[in-house]
């Protein structure tokens, strides 16, 4: 039981900062837009890297010396042209100013959120090297890994979910052009920190 309760708390702290795949669950919590899909999306997407991290897929990026400089370079771009248009939409006042609007087909939402997943460079470096070094030292690494993913699927459904708490606020058009800035700062800084590196 203490296993899995480390592999939560380290799961869910990992996640816990505000990136660029946590703002679009935000932003379709918001929009109360396929909420259910991008939540399971997220969720089913980092149980996949903790499974991998935990059996020991960390040591392929050590032994690729290449394969992290171009996750980086990719996942930089991305997250470029992400935040341009998210800049974008908060000059124009974007199309979704209600709450209950819909943010566009199922399918782009998914192919975002999974972009947003899996083209992320920290991602693999949170959840599959450093919770898969972690969870070696830990006799039960099944465990530490279902903690871990639990934290996920907790995080992720109370983010997408939670968010329809701050829908009063963001019935202001106002405050869609704040947080479309916010987000596309936060993944422009995010894209500068991984050409840095």
């Amino acid at each position: 039981m203490t296993t899995t309760l480390a592999g939560f708390a380290l799961g869910f702290s990992l996640i816990l900062a505000i990136g660029a795949q946590n703002a679009f669950v935000l932003r379709q919590g918001l929009l109360k837009s396929h909420v259910f899909a991008v939540c399971l999306t997220c969720a089913l997407s980092d149980a996949i890297l903790i499974a991998a991290g935990v059996a020991g897929f960390g040591a392929l990026t050590q032994a690729v010396p290449g394969l992290e400089l171009a996750m980086r370079l990719f996942g930089a771009a991305f997250l470029i042209w992400y935040g341009a248009r998210t800049f974008q939409s908060a000059w124009r006042g974007g199309q979704a100013m209600q709450a209950g609007e819909a943010a566009g087909s199922l399918r782009k939402a998914l192919l975002t959120c999974l972009a947003l997943t899996w083209l992320n460079p920290h991602v693999y470096l949170d959840t599959v090297v450093l919770l898969g070094a972690v969870a070696a030292q830990y006799e039960d690494r099944l465990n530490f890994a279902l903690g871990a993913m639990t934290a996920s699927f907790v995080f992720f459904f109370a983010l997408g979910y939670g968010a329809r708490l701050l829908a009063p606020l963001f019935a202001k058009p106002r405050a869609w052009q704040v947080l479309d800035v916010v987000i596309g700062i936060v993944m422009w800084a995010i894209a500068v920190k991984l050409l840095l590196m």
